[in-house]
């Protein structure tokens, strides 16, 4: 008897082996990859063949609008940004000193359309056999530093520390209030995105991460388990220094899993920490998607499946969307194997 996408994700999560592995594979956003697709197989047949085990409804008004055409864009945190550039830049950020003074946060209720419960609600209607995720976008050291640019926030770290404690906490009463509207949604999970790594390492490094941020989001993880759903992370770079921390706090899933950086083997955190924790990605983005052989590709899903899935535990994706400078060959051989792998 076959299953639904849903509970083969589920079943992954609690460690339970499923008849084949669940995957989720994305493009990058107008990119156009798929019309390139189109005219290498010279239809769009394969479109309807990727099925998809994760769904992400769409984001309230947290992230950055790609779609207005515009070279300069202002966000709802008054955050002003480069459009035309790849990747889009952060011109000016809302918070030009270490001080709160005079800045008000955007109305949760006005980062949300009036009719997106209802939207919401039909979308998960017609997905319902698909593991259904909800997100905002921007996690609290994101957005700190979209508030503060990126320089600035990695100071604030070290010399500013009251305020930028302060600034967190502004945030996590913000994203507390975010999440509670997201929460009554019947959704299967809530995916945090948060990037705390880089190629060698935690960004802040890994005392100042559990100073900061383990508490804090150990308050929006268990406030999402005690809704009932799962917690997703997606993360890039390494974080292995952090993942029992992680762990500890409620993580179910890990996302990206970038092969490429320092300690981020896929195969060596599965032996470490496969028993208790989820993993999704893996598939390099910096390596052999965009520089490997289509063959390559090929064997590598077919790897991954077959060892991150022992016990249950994996998910198959590539660690970032499929990006535009990927070769068309390469990205016909992730489609094929992705449809295949099992």
């Amino acid at each position: 008897m076959s299953i639904s996408q849903k509970e083969r994700v589920i079943a992954q999560i609690n460690h339970i082996a499923t008849d084949r592995v669940p995957y989720h594979l994305t493009f990058d956003p107008g990119s156009h990859i798929e019309e390139r697709l189109d005219e290498y197989y010279g239809d769009d047949a394969w479109r309807r063949q990727i099925d998809n085990a994760i769904f992400q409804l769409p984001l309230p008004s947290t992230e950055i609008n790609l779609d207005l055409g515009q070279e300069k864009y202002t966000d709802a945190y008054g955050s002003e940004w480069r459009l035309d550039l790849r990747p889009f830049k952060l011109e000016k950020p809302a918070l030009s000193r270490p001080s709160l003074d005079g800045y008000s946060f955007p109305k949760v209720d006005d980062l949300f359309d009036d009719d997106f419960e209802s939207k919401a609600l039909e979308v998960i209607e017609r997905e319902k056999d698909r593991f259904l995720v909800a997100a905002y976008g921007f996690g609290l050291f994101e957005r700190s530093w979209v508030l503060r640019g990126f320089e600035n926030v990695l100071m604030d770290v070290v010399v500013n520390t009251d305020f930028y404690e302060e600034l967190l906490d502004k945030l996590l009463d913000h994203q507390m209030e975010i999440l509670d509207r997201l929460l009554k949604l019947p959704v299967d999970g809530i995916w945090f995105f948060d990037d705390w790594g880089f190629q060698q390492g935690v960004l802040i490094g890994p005392d100042r991460w559990r100073k900061l941020f383990k508490p804090r989001y150990e308050l929006l993880y268990r406030r999402t388990h005690d809704s009932g759903k799962y917690v997703l992370t997606h993360c890039c770079g390494c974080i292995e220094e952090i993942l029992d921390d992680a762990i500890e706090i409620g993580l179910d899933v890990y996302q990206s899993v970038q092969p490429e950086p320092k300690n981020n083997n896929p195969y060596d955190l599965k032996k470490k920490y496969g028993d208790r924790l989820t993993f999704w990605g893996g598939l390099g983005s910096q390596g052999i998607i965009p520089y490997g052989t289509p063959a390559e590709i090929k064997n590598e899903v077919n790897r991954l499946c077959q060892n991150m899935s022992i016990g249950g535990g994996y998910i198959l994706g590539p660690a970032k969307e499929i990006q535009p400078e990927t070769p068309n060959e390469n990205i016909a051989a992730i489609v094929e194997a992705f449809i295949n792998s099992g």
